[in-house]
């Protein structure tokens, strides 16, 4: 997971202040626990947590609706395709159909067939634009993650997340059966 420098930044500066740590000596170690809380809420979560540009194939082989990968859709901004040897071409507008729930699910379907086996699709999907704009419940979350792995980075003795981690997600979390 790719997050930008201003998010890791703020989620690191946080997660500080929660630790009450006031020197830079452990920055390395906790932006690599900011790394990996940011990503165990999106996989836990379902949900895609920062808006950003994202790019997505799928196979142009049926004419079914197909989700996309990362939720909440913001737009879907082209649909191509990709053939064998990665050459990308536009489709025409009547050559596919978009549609985005309310729940924010992206979704594609081919109106007609086409001789390449992928699309390639492009999208905005995210929840929040930046660290202060991520609900409350997951910023909390992320950063009692982190001061758990923190505090615990050396114990064989580990329990695991405290309980209050997966309380303050859960209401946020979209199951997907596929």
């Amino acid at each position: 997971m790719s997050v930008a420098p201003d998010i890791a930044a703020a989620a690191l500066a946080d997660a500080k202040a929660y630790l009450r740590l006031d020197t830079a000596d452990e920055d390395a170690v906790l932006g690599l626990l900011v790394g990996t809380g940011l990503a165990l809420c999106e996989r836990f979560t379902g949900l895609a947590l920062f808006v950003a540009d994202r790019s997505d194939t799928l196979p142009a082989t049926s004419p079914e609706w197909q989700r996309l990968p990362a939720t909440p859709v913001g737009a879907i901004v082209s649909v191509s395709t990709l053939d064998p040897a990665g050459v990308v071409a536009t489709l025409p507008v009547d050559g596919y159909a978009i549609d985005i729930e309310s729940s924010g699910d992206g979704w594609v379907r081919l109106t007609r067939p086409v001789a390449a086996a992928r699309l390639l699709v492009g999208y905005h999907a995210g929840l929040a634009a930046d660290w202060p704009s991520l609900p409350e419940p997951l910023r909390q979350g992320i950063v009692r993650l982190v001061a758990h792995l923190f505090a615990h980075r050396d114990a064989s003795d580990d329990a695991g997340p405290p309980a209050a981690v997966a309380a303050l997600w859960r209401p946020w979390r979209r199951m997907r059966l596929t």
